[in-house]
């Protein structure tokens, strides 16, 4: 499946982000690089796509979320119809078990 975003400078972002190694690193970037609201709304629709993984309904997830059913809707359109990010980074979140972030690369 083509990416709908591929782009050069797409591709420079994504790398500057795989370069990130510590969560202080992401917090450093991504206050930089994003507004508050434009960071904290990346951060609800995964939690909005988590939540529909696990059947939750719209009105749960609202009200846990603060998200609105518009956003609901098209993370949901994206968990089914997408290219898969949701599910690859969400299974990998599952495969954590150690349940908490780590603040170092490997740890």
């Amino acid at each position: 499946m083509a990416s709908k975003i591929k782009s050069p400078l797409m591709d420079e972002l994504f790398e500057a982000i795989l370069l990130l190694t510590t969560i202080e690193e992401c917090y450093a970037f991504f206050e930089d690089i994003c507004t508050i609201n434009e960071a904290q709304s990346l951060a609800q629709r995964l939690a909005v796509a988590k939540m529909l993984q696990e059947k939750k309904t719209y009105t749960e997830i609202s009200e846990k979320t603060g998200a609105s059913t518009a956003t609901i809707s098209r993370v949901n359109r994206a968990l089914q119809y997408g290219a898969d990010g949701y599910k690859m980074i969400l299974d990998r979140l599952k495969e954590d078990t150690t349940g908490k972030v780590s603040s170092h690369k490997g740890e």
